[in-house]
């Protein structure tokens, strides 16, 4: 897969902004931190996590000068599975993620738990991928001077 097979399908060009990446970036900070309260539900902390997670995602392809089509279903999962081609995460990390995301839809569509496990693992997971993206960030777009 490459983001331009996927142009029109369920991704658009954008001209990166790098203004708009650090609101992303921002965004995916405070929901780390929120995911981290113990006062909240374990799916209250999970969708914290999560929503820094899509963020980490849509940063990384905006990065790269594209976003996906939210008109389009699958918006999540275009962005989750873009990152091994975006920004260079590992497949198999890639594959948590979508568990997440399936997980999440369970949750939301169906009102399922979210087992105390698993909103930790999604917590640990947004931390990984706010570190992996940040750090891509600052080795491939260094000249945008984005605060971490």
């Amino acid at each position: 897969m490459t983001l331009q097979n996927l142009l029109g399908v369920t991704l658009d060009t954008i001209e990166p902004d790098p203004l708009m990446i650090g609101k992303l970036l921002a965004a995916a900070r405070r929901n780390i931190a929120d995911a981290q309260l113990p006062q909240l539900s374990a799916e209250n902390r999970f969708d914290a996590a999560y929503k820094a997670i899509l963020q980490c995602a849509m940063a990384a392809l905006q990065s790269n000068g594209y976003r996906t089509l939210t008109s389009k279903p699958g918006h999540h999962q275009t962005a989750l599975q873009s990152l091994t081609v975006s920004v260079g995460v590992p497949s198999a990390d890639v594959i948590v993620l979508d568990a997440l995301r399936k997980q999440r839809n369970l949750a939301d569509y169906s009102g399922d738990l979210v087992p105390e496990a698993t909103a930790a693992e999604c917590l640990l997971s947004a931390q990984s991928l706010y570190a992996h993206v940040s750090g891509w960030l600052r080795v491939h777009r260094a000249h945008w001077s984005l605060a971490d």
